[in-house]
């Protein structure tokens, strides 16, 4: 089985701005890595190598134009155990018809289609079980601001759980523009 995800990866000067926040961070919580920062645009979940196949030739076919990608402000998905903490993704309307064309692109491969509210955002940390409150945490990097940089292309991810958390790997890279 093959745990995919379709995302955007950060410039350079947008995970520093997202490390910067994440230096000196509440305990408790599993801090994502620089290799770990990304903006998911669908999650896909486990699927079998023909289906992994089927959905690395749909993702092929979109034609969408460059995104930009900037960052502002932080934010708390509190979803009990599974909450976490996140970077708002500015410039969302590009980013929102984005996700739309990789949908209907899986939908067409034979994936469900994605049913949940699209917020863009990446991911800094996720909870564990004795994490400290973050609001103090978000009050001090409520202001976290970076302008959009121009992504040119979009990934389709493989992800593996290992002993350091979840590590990504690219399996194929689709242009933009």
């Amino acid at each position: 089985m093959h745990r995919l995800f379709v995302a955007l990866r950060p410039s350079v000067v947008l995970r520093r701005h997202c490390l910067d926040a994440i230096a000196g961070g509440p305990p408790g919580w599993a801090w994502q890595r620089e290799d770990q920062l990304h903006l998911t645009l669908r999650f896909i979940g486990e699927v079998e190598r023909p289906m992994a196949e089927d959905i690395a030739s749909a993702l092929a076919s979109i034609h969408a134009s460059t995104v930009d990608l900037g960052l502002h402000g932080v934010g708390f998905f509190d979803q009990g155990r599974q909450g976490m903490l996140f970077a708002r993704a500015t410039e969302r309307e590009p980013l929102e018809a984005l996700h739309k064309k990789v949908d209907r692109a899986l939908v067409g491969a034979g994936m469900v289609p994605d049913r949940r509210a699209f917020l863009p955002h990446i991911t800094l940390a996720r909870r564990r079980k004795a994490a400290i409150d973050p609001m103090a945490w978000l009050e001090a990097h409520a202001g976290l601001s970076a302008p959009p940089e121009t992504i040119d292309h979009f990934i389709l991810y493989e992800s593996r759980l290992g002993h350091e958390g979840a590590y990504y790997e690219a399996i194929a890279e689709y242009p933009l523009g």
